[in-house]
């Protein structure tokens, strides 16, 4: 089942195997549980660490169990975990086996620390490469705490449980048979959910800390190429960040940064996150401002958690998030049918009807994706004409189970109560009011600066977009701006990175000058 190349990488990690482990197959007569016993047997045969037995007796089946020896298993996979959850697996054999994982000694004993039992299960597709953070998490929190358990479950295979769960989104996280969240979540995020002291210990932490010379509030591409820049000059810097990474997390396929001929959103997050913690940069992460304020010679950026950050200067780089239609439905309905991410839903509506409202390239290249397995794709464009590249139109236009109507005006999304099952829109060329049954709208319509919590401190354009000159200075002296968040035209990885050192730069010579 894994070819010669995966299984000489694979060999190589398992040699790193500290403790024997166990796999604990409960299999059936299916298709699935054969190819499931042909990948069990080739990683057993792989380290005289690890055996292979088949008496398990999960109700899930096919699944398996990861378990020290001697031990009854806290993580287990329901489905086959390859793609993107391949890595999943490889860690939950060494980290079950006591191979240490890259992640903080306190956090994990706040891990060991937690009281009580936890049986959490996530729901994932395959293709979706927010996914594993999520399952990794948990694996990782069932290895380190005997008090809880993880279940990764492949939604195609197990399709009843998603009907019957009504799952339209991934990952979806169940704790306890009751729906927890849905949409990508770092570990810190869920030990904060259920540690409900780990806010109030972080604030403290947070207030303890010295003032900075450079405070960066986002973690994006343009807030680590400015911590780079920032901590070269031999600075106090900080990085204060709602989600390290940023907008780049939810990107699959980058394929026009210089130097670098395709990648990924997530590797490319994994190199910028390595660069800055190479130099002294205080990064924190998972915290979102929600205050700028002038104090005196300070600048004071507040955080939801009731912590206060102090610097000399303070470069803005919080990004961008997808724009919402904002029309009837599409609360009520996402994570049930309104999605944003094609890739990581859009594996759900096999077979079934979708729409994608946005003509330019990211809504014309889901359109592309989806319908590849989806039964139809309607694609809504509220302008005459489509806006994307012309190469992604052509191949658009060849696709015979795809519809595209101009001029379309959304104007609701309707559902049973539960998932979606259509969407309503307006013909702006005669006011026609028409309808389309679905049961997936995926928006695509561009992106929104997140700079809410800055009204009334910065001047910002018509857009909500921040004001800079060409050092990146905003019109609050001492405060920078960078990346998607500013007035800069072209919203691009690239640019965003070379805008962040711009600032750094601006906010330096800004320092040695007062």
């Amino acid at each position: 089942m894994l070819d010669a190349t995966i299984k000489e990488q694979l060999k190589g990690y398992l040699e790193r195997l500290k403790q024997p482990i166990a796999l604990i197959a409960s299999l059936d007569d299916s298709a699935a549980a054969r190819e499931m016993r042909e990948l069990l047997q080739e990683i057993a045969s792989l380290s005289d660490k690890i055996t292979l037995r088949e008496d398990g007796d999960n109700p899930r089946r096919p699944s398996f169990g990861v378990a020290r020896e001697g031990e009854a298993p806290r993580v287990h996979f329901a489905g086959i975990p390859m793609g993107h959850e391949f890595t999943s697996l490889v860690l939950a054999l060494l980290q079950t086996s006591g191979y240490p994982p890259r992640v903080e000694a306190d956090i994990l004993d706040q891990i060991r620390s937690l009281p009580g039992t936890y049986d959490f299960e996530t729901y994932v597709s395959l293709s979706c490469h927010n996914c594993p953070d999520v399952v990794q998490a948990l694996n990782l929190m069932a290895i380190y705490n005997p008090g809880i358990t993880h279940t990764m479950i492949d939604g195609a295979l197990f399709q009843e449980e998603v009907t019957e769960r009504q799952i339209m989104a991934v990952p979806t996280i169940y704790l306890h048979g009751e729906e927890f969240d849905h949409g990508r979540m770092e570990l810190e995020q869920i030990l904060a959910r259920i540690d409900t002291r780990s806010a109030e210990r972080e604030a403290e932490k947070i207030n303890a800390r010295a003032p900075f010379d450079v405070l960066i509030v986002g973690g994006g591409p343009a807030g680590a190429a400015a911590a780079i820049y920032a901590a070269r000059k031999g600075i106090r810097t900080g990085v204060v960040a709602e989600r390290f990474g940023g907008q780049v997390m939810d990107t699959l396929a980058i394929e026009n940064f210089i130097s670098v001929k395709e990648t990924e959103g997530p590797k490319l997050v994994a190199a910028l996150e390595e660069h800055v913690k190479s130099y002294e940069v205080d990064i924190m992460n998972l915290q979102r401002a929600e205050k700028l304020v002038r104090n005196g010679t300070q600048i004071e950026v507040r955080l939801t958690n009731g912590g206060v950050l102090k610097s000399k200067s303070v470069i803005i780089a919080t990004g961008a998030r997808w724009r919402e239609l904002n029309v009837p439905g599409e609360k009520e309905y996402r994570g049930k049918g309104v999605a944003y991410c094609p890739h990581c839903d859009g594996p759900l509506f096999k077979g079934k009807k979708v729409a994608v409202v946005g003509g330019g390239n990211s809504g014309v290249e889901a359109a592309i994706d989806l319908a590849g397995f989806v039964e139809h794709v309607t694609l809504l464009q509220y302008d005459t004409k489509l806006k994307a590249d012309a190469v992604l139109q052509k191949k658009l236009f060849s696709l015979p189970n795809v519809t595209v109507i101009c001029q379309a005006q959304t104007t609701e999304i309707t559902g049973d109560g539960h998932k979606v099952n259509g969407l309503t829109y307006i013909d702006r060329a005669t006011g026609a009011i028409h309808r389309i049954e679905l049961s997936a709208v995926f928006v695509q319509i561009g992106l929104v600066p997140n700079t809410d919590w800055l009204k009334g401190t910065v001047e910002f354009n018509q857009y909500g977009e921040i004001v800079v000159d060409a050092h990146g200075q905003t019109s609050l002296p001492g405060v920078f701006a960078a990346g998607d968040v500013t007035t800069i035209p072209y919203k691009q990885i690239i640019i965003a990175m070379g805008d962040g050192a711009k600032a750094a730069l601006g906010a330096f010579d800004y320092l040695i000058r007062q």
